[in-house]
């Protein structure tokens, strides 16, 4: 079985390692020398996406392809590279995921929000998502493809997470009354993938996202009681980076996922999370 990552950042190699230790030959993007180098060192080739006829080389024939890369103005580079390459390989690979954002749902004031609610993305990068999503359906269809897009909250695991900004001393605890947001492990994200794969479904989407949104300044403080630390002072000092993500105040629901794909997130809460993350260091 082949598989191609677009994109190999914090998931996507987890991913890839999830494909190879089951036996998978799969190839990364890689746009660099220092790239190609990261991906054939966890056993993975690695092609050029700005090389056409390379990139058609590599879907020709391959069953699986996760697109992380995120999207720009000029809209998602996976989508702009791939299609093409798909059609000049003649490829059909059984299952094509797209990773986007819980922030193309925007603000619901603290409110539920799954799968079927309308789109309502407040931020640039929200915006773009959403149109990426479109894009990448829309061609799916016209193309005969089998896409599922995964819509993801705050991403956290091993070597990101509050308990290393505890450690390096760029944790905050930000006092906004009422706000919660979800959050996923990055092998959860994994295992719903590979589960997908399992059962693809053409224009299918899921929110995988953990069992508990909770404020972002609870998952600091327990961080910091596992760590033995005094946890930073309450602030309402926020980035321009920060005030964006403030804005936007939701629960997600994850039932969807757990329905159709029988997927149970391993670590239903930042709790469970952190204290897995601090038992492996």
């Amino acid at each position: 079985m082949r598989a191609l990552v677009f994109g190999l950042g914090y998931v996507g190699e987890a991913f890839a390692r999830a494909l190879t230790e089951r036996g998978w030959s799969v190839t990364a993007t890689a746009r660099s020398p220092e790239q190609t180098k990261s991906a054939q060192a966890i056993g993975l080739s690695a092609v050029d996406p700005g090389d056409p006829k390379a990139l058609a080389a590599a879907v020709l024939g391959v069953d699986a392809i996760l697109i992380t890369a995120p999207p720009g103005s000029a809209g998602c580079p996976g989508l702009a590279a791939l299609a093409p390459a798909i059609a000049r390989a003649n490829a059909f690979p059984d299952w094509i995921g797209y990773l986007s954002t819980t922030g193309v749902y925007g603000d619901r004031e603290g409110g539920w929000v799954d799968e079927k609610s309308h789109l309502a993305a407040q931020s640039v990068e929200g915006g773009r998502r959403a149109a990426a999503e479109r894009d990448w359906r829309q061609t799916g269809r016209g193309m005969g493809l089998t896409v599922t897009t995964f819509r993801l909250p705050g991403i956290y695991g091993p070597g990101r997470s509050a308990l290393d900004r505890m450690r390096d001393g760029t944790a905050k605890r930000i006092a906004k009354d009422g706000h919660v947001f979800s959050r996923i492990h990055r092998d959860d994200i994994v295992s719903a993938l590979l589960l997908s794969m399992e059962k693809p479904r053409a224009a299918a989407i899921y929110n995988i996202v953990d069992d508990e949104p909770a404020p972002g300044e609870a998952v600091v403080a327990f961080a910091a009681h596992l760590l033995g630390m005094e946890p930073p002072p309450l602030t309402t000092d926020l980035s321009q980076a920060a005030r964006r993500f403030y804005a936007e105040n939701k629960r997600v629901s994850n039932a969807l996922a757990k329905a159709e794909l029988g997927w149970r997130p391993v670590y239903p809460n930042y709790r469970v999370g952190l204290e897995a993350i601090l038992g492996t260091v």
